[in-house]
């Protein structure tokens, strides 16, 4: 079993370079397996791991077309709308909450309690 070659963090040879690191160079991994990776010790918990693909087996990102750009338009504005009231917020709806700030945190009444 051959393992992977292991290289100190921000001490991989020229070559070699992240998934982001591609993406930065208009690349793609394009199916090649990794080919190494990185290490970064860190105290008291497991060492940090990027993994490295090689630059020269690397394929050109695939352009968007105008169905992916239309798709990806539906998802961002399904994201603005809050499954409470069902209006478009006018901001991406926070996970956290489920639901937009005006139904998550209902304005109060200003009547009078009666007692």
């Amino acid at each position: 079993m051959a393992a992977l070659p292991v290289f100190r963090w921000r001490l991989a040879p020229d070559g070699y370079a992240t998934r982001r690191q591609l993406r930065a160079r208009g690349l793609r991994p394009g199916g090649q397996d990794v080919a190494a990776q990185l290490e970064r010790p860190r105290r008291r918990r497991a060492p940090l791991v990027a993994y490295l693909y090689r630059v020269d087996q690397a394929k050109p990102v695939r352009p968007m077309t105008p169905g992916r750009w239309a798709a990806l338009g539906k998802a961002n504005a399904a994201r603005r709308i809050c499954p409470q009231c069902r209006t478009d917020a006018g901001y991406v709806v926070p996970r956290s909450l489920g639901m937009c700030v005006a139904c998550a945190y209902p304005a109060p009444s200003n009547s009078p309690r009666s007692t």
